[in-house]
C-alpha cells in the first residue's frame, strides 16, 4: 500500500510525517534499550526486517498512486512488541523509496504510519486478545498477520481518501472507492501473509526455542503449541 512519490499534497505528506516522527523515536529508543539487555536477538530481529523488506516489495497494481502488496511487519510485531517494528518498518520503506521507487521520500510519513505504525500494532492487539481468549497460537498468529495487513491497507485508503475526497461524495465516497479497489487485491494477499506468517513462525518456534524465550509475544511457546 505504498503511496507513490510526490502523489500527496505537500500538507498532508508534511502532517503524516510529523505524526510518525515521534513513534520512530520512540521505538527506536525502546529497540535500542532492548538490544543492550539481550544482543543475542539481533539475527531473530534481522530476520524480521528481512520479511518485511522482501514481502512489502512484493507488489501489484491497484489504485492510481498507490499498490497493493503483502506488508510483512506482522512476525516482527508479534516476536518483538509493535513498538519495535516502527523504526525497523521506517528502514524498511527508506531502503525501498531509495533502491526500489516503492513508495518515495515525500510520502514517507504517510507509509510508515500505515505500514509501520497501525498495522504492527493492529496485529500485536489482536495476538494478545486471541490468547487471552485462549484461542489457538497458530489461529492467533494467522488473525494478527492477516487483520494487521488489513489494517494497514485501510489505512492507506483513508490517507488518500482524505487527500482526495470525491468531488460529489466527499471523504465517505472517495473512502468507497478506494477502498473497494483495494479490496479486490489485499484480501487474498492478507491471507496468504497471516499463512506464511504461521509457518514462519511454526519453523522459528521449532528451531529457534532458546532465543524466542525472552521476547515479549511468542515466548515460552514449542511447536506443540503452535500446532495446537
Amino acid at each position: 500500500m505504498h503511496i507513490m512519490e510526490g502523489f500527496l499534497p505537500v500538507e498532508h505528506a508534511i502532517g503524516w510525517s510529523l505524526a510518525a516522527a515521534p513513534c520512530v523515536a520512540w521505538g527506536l529508543r525502546s529497540l535500542n534499550h532492548s538490544l543492550r539487555e539481550q544482543p543475542e536477538q539481533r539475527m531473530l530481529l534481522g530476520v524480521s526486517a528481512a520479511f518485511a523488506f522482501v514481502l512489502s516489495a512484493l507488489k501489484l497494481p491497484s489504485v492510481t498512486g498507490s499498490c497493493s502488496h503483502p506488508t510483512g511487519v506482522g512476525l516482527g510485531a508479534l516476536l518483538f512488541g509493535p513498538l519495535a517494528m516502527v523504526p525497523v518498518g521506517f528502514v524498511v520503506l527508506l531502503f525501498q523509496a531509495l533502491l526500489l521507487a516503492h513508495g518515495g521520500l515525500t510520502t514517507l510519513g504517510a507509509n510508515v504510519f500505515s505500514m509501520a505504525i497501525v498495522g504492527p500494532f493492529v496485529a500485536a492487539g489482536l495476538f494478545r486478545a486471541g490468547r487471552r481468549l485462549g484461542l489457538p497460537l497458530a489461529y492467533c498468529v494467522f488473525l494478527a498477520a492477516c487483520l494487521g495487513d488489513l489494517a494497514t491497507y485501510l489505512t492507506t485508503s483513508i490517507q488518500l481518501a482524505w487527500a482526495f475526497p470525491d468531488p460529489v461524495g466527499g471523504f465517505v465516497a472517495s473512502l468507497e472507492k478506494f477502498g473497494g479497489i483495494f479490496a479486490v487485491t489485499q484480501i487474498p494477499l492478507a491471507i496468504s501473509e497471516g499463512l506464511l506468517t504461521v509457518l514462519v513462525s511454526n519453523a522459528l518456534i521449532r528451531f529457534n526455542a532458546e532465543e524466542l524465550r525472552h521476547l515479549p509475544f511468542l515466548a515460552g511457546q514449542n511447536a506443540a503449541q503452535v500446532r495446537a
